[in-house]
């Protein structure tokens, strides 16, 4: 179930009424104004064509079940054709199933901290490399380097709360953590969106959980990306789960996979007529 957060101004209509008008003399009502963002449907066919496609490898597919991509894309509304930047994309779970479904007139870029080498290897620049339409971006959170206002949507999956983490190496993932949700609202396009997707720590848990658990209290974020200027339009309970032990580590065999996670979108405003 999704819950939608819609804003925009409600349309006022001013009749002048007095007892000797009958309803035919009344101006015509106008139509109330579109809301400040778009919703269009994704598109089923693609998603569909997106999963099943021969070319994910089996250790991805594997996943689905836990990872729910077709209801992230619909939830998403993304769109065949769009720009994507996918912070944080590990070795490219969703990469995948985003190039399949952007197609040829889409572009997708696949970012990871420099410091993820240790562990992903070459994985995620391989899988890069034979999609043609992934470009593999190594940066950290804070500077990413793409033009101002290029991409239609961000995704950051699992991954917010790693603006608290230090790897054992001792690479860096961000030079400033505040300045991350600014920078995503730099390479968004007015009107673009920001899905998040993060392991849910309690309420009021100190956002250091991020460094330990691996977890982040959902109000931090929405916090940051607010003060970042971007606006919530929507979250979903899709990968709520009431008897995960909130406190425990995501690596904990007992909950390992089976998190309770947040899931959100934001927009940034379209830019106002002068």
């Amino acid at each position: 179930m999704t819950r939608s957060i819609l804003t925009g101004a409600a349309s006022l209509l001013i009749l002048a009424a007095c007892a000797s008008h009958t309803d035919s003399d009344l101006p015509p009502a106008e139509a109330p104004p579109p809301p400040a963002f778009a919703e269009s449907a994704a598109d089923e066919a693609a998603i569909n064509a997106a999963i099943v496609s021969p070319a994910r490898p089996e250790t991805d597919v594997e996943r689905d079940e836990l990872r729910k991509p077709g209801a992230v894309i619909e939830f998403m509304q993304l769109q065949p054709g769009e720009t994507v930047l996918e912070m944080e994309a590990g070795s490219g779970y969703f990469t995948e199933i985003f190039s399949q479904y952007l197609g040829d007139k889409g572009m997708l870029y696949m970012q990871n901290p420099a410091a993820f080498d240790a562990f992903l290897g070459e994985t995620a620049v391989d899988r890069a490399a034979r999609l043609d339409n992934v470009e593999y971006i190594k940066s950290d959170f804070d500077e990413i380097p793409l033009e101002d206002a290029s991409v239609d949507v961000v995704t950051w999956f699992q991954g917010p709360h790693e603006l608290w983490y230090t790897p054992e190496g001792g690479g860096k993932l961000v030079g400033n953590a505040e300045a991350s949700f600014p920078e995503l609202m730099r390479v968004l396009k007015p009107g673009g969106q920001l899905v998040i997707i993060d392991h849910t720590a309690p309420a009021g848990t100190p956002e250091s959980s991020g460094g330990d658990t691996h977890r982040i209290d959902p109000q931090i974020i929405r916090d940051m990306a607010s003060d970042a200027g971007f606006v919530l339009i929507a979250e979903s309970d899709l990968y709520d789960n009431p008897d995960d032990d909130l406190d425990a580590s995501v690596f904990d065999e007992k909950v390992r996979g089976m998190t309770d996670q947040f899931l959100m979108k934001f927009e940034k405003p379209a830019a106002r007529p002068e």
